[in-house]
């Protein structure tokens, strides 16, 4: 007998099977293996070539004129700063992040900032009610004669309120809630955001409405449904925070209209998320006198220079294998700073317990804050405090070399901004010489 030529295949990655599975074992992607065979490939043969409509021919790009994009500023200048100016006309956006974080408020918020300059803003929920959307825009204060709210989570029902209200900004809340009848599979399947996806976006571009798309996120951070989605979408913004702490981070994954590494700092109030447009003083204690066991440094939070405090304390321990514990920082980087202080400087914490934390809950991964957590480590050994003004930051090599890092001048200038004016980084060189420096 002869074999079929129809095969499964992965509408993400191209993985093919000879029988239907329900995840893809390649990308590990759930609900993307769908039968590919003679049937579609016959109908790619069949396809005829069309005539292009008139305007729309190719021409050489020569004969093009630029026309430069304007940003429509929301009045929330870190949301402007992150998008690169504002919002484009006829830009699609997609808003992730946790569920909680603040999504639903802060896009609330933009939405009666800019209903209230004279624009009409649809805000379609998929998983609350009108009367549940009212009572937080009472609470943050965001009642508009202009905003427009609907409770919908069929496709064809939003278009048609799309079509009625006529809006200047669309927001949709979220995407993996609406589902098209023309389509198979449950609400948030990959066919059916694909699906809405594409349909609101080619709204967008039709009518030059930006529309902003709340998505939801697995379990590893990553956007829910098919990878496509992302790819669709002209900007990917990412809001990120943790529930103990009342700060909130605004990162681009994907910016075409402007940078993807700004990033936006918010704090979650009583009355809803207010910007927070100098966060230097958030991850410092508040202590006018030294402790032993704290060393500042400077860290890069996309262009923004933030100064964060890093707390060490070393104790006796009582077992025959001492605690590493941390909160905020690389539990492996650290295990390799306190080996190098062990082996270069000769600092004894082989049985030490040793805890390593940061203030204020945000979370450091750049090798910058090397520096930081040794001195922090050896004044804690010592007990003896370093300076107020003093600030470290630079990466350590498993030789106790000192490595300059990215964006050092403007770490420099935001150090003596702020009052450091003894800082140690890779002019230093070694380690040895960086605790000579330190503690004198």
């Amino acid at each position: 007998m002869a074999k079929t030529s129809s095969a499964y295949a992965c509408t993400e990655c191209g993985w093919q099977a000879a029988k239907w599975v329900g995840r893809c074992g390649e990308c590990q992607q759930w609900g993307t293996v769908e039968l590919r065979g003679a049937a579609k490939a016959s109908l790619a043969r069949t396809t005829k070539a069309t005539a292009p409509e008139a305007g729309r021919e190719a021409r050489p790009i020569t004969e093009l004129s630029g026309v430069s994009v304007k940003h429509r500023q929301t009045g929330i200048t870190e949301l402007d700063r992150v998008l690169g100016g504002g919002i484009v006309p006829g830009a699609a956006i997609l808003f992730s992040g946790e569920p909680g974080v603040g999504k639903s408020t802060l896009l609330l918020d933009v939405a009666s900032r800019i209903a209230r300059h004279g624009a009409r803003v649809l805000y379609v929920s998929g998983e609350e009610s009108t009367g549940q959307i009212r009572m937080r825009a009472e609470r943050t204060d965001a009642l508009v004669d202009t905003l427009y709210l609907a409770a919908e989570t069929d496709l064809s029902s939003v278009l048609g309120h799309i079509e009625m209200v006529d809006p200047g900004l669309i927001i949709i809340d979220s995407v993996q809630t609406l589902a098209s009848d023309q389509v198979e599979g449950i609400a948030g399947g990959p066919s059916q955001v694909r699906e809405v996806a594409a349909a609101l976006i080619r709204v967008a571009k039709d009518r030059g409405t930006p529309v902003i798309l709340v998505g939801h996120v697995t379990k590893d951070g990553s956007v829910a449904g098919p990878r496509l989605l992302e790819h669709l979408v002209d900007v990917v913004c990412h809001f990120e925070g943790d529930r103990n702490t009342a700060l909130r981070f605004l990162r681009t994954l994907k910016n075409r209209f402007g940078p993807t590494d700004e990033v936006g700092c918010f704090e979650m109030t009583g009355g809803g998320i207010a910007e927070v447009s100098d966060p230097s003083g958030l991850f410092l204690s508040r202590g006018t006198v030294p402790v032993s066991g704290t060393c500042a440094t400077i860290a890069m939070e996309g262009r923004r220079a933030l100064p964060v405090e890093i707390q060490a304390l070393v104790a006796s321990s009582a077992t025959p294998n001492p605690r590493r514990v941390t909160s905020g920082v690389d539990p492996s980087r650290v295990a390799m700073i306190l080996a190098v202080l062990e082996r270069r400087a000769r600092v004894r914490l082989h049985d030490q317990d040793v805890y390593v934390s940061t203030v204020g809950g945000v979370k450091l991964t750049e090798p910058a804050a090397d520096l930081a957590i040794a001195l922090a480590v050896i004044s804690a050994v010592a007990d003896k405090p370093l300076a107020l003004e003093f600030a470290a930051f630079g990466e350590i090599s498993l030789a106790g070399e000192i490595r300059a890092v990215t964006s050092g001048p403007q770490r420099l200038a935001e150090a003596e901004r702020l009052g450091y004016t003894r800082v140690v980084d890779s002019r230093a060189e070694t380690l040895a010489e960086a605790r000579r420096t330190a503690i004198e």
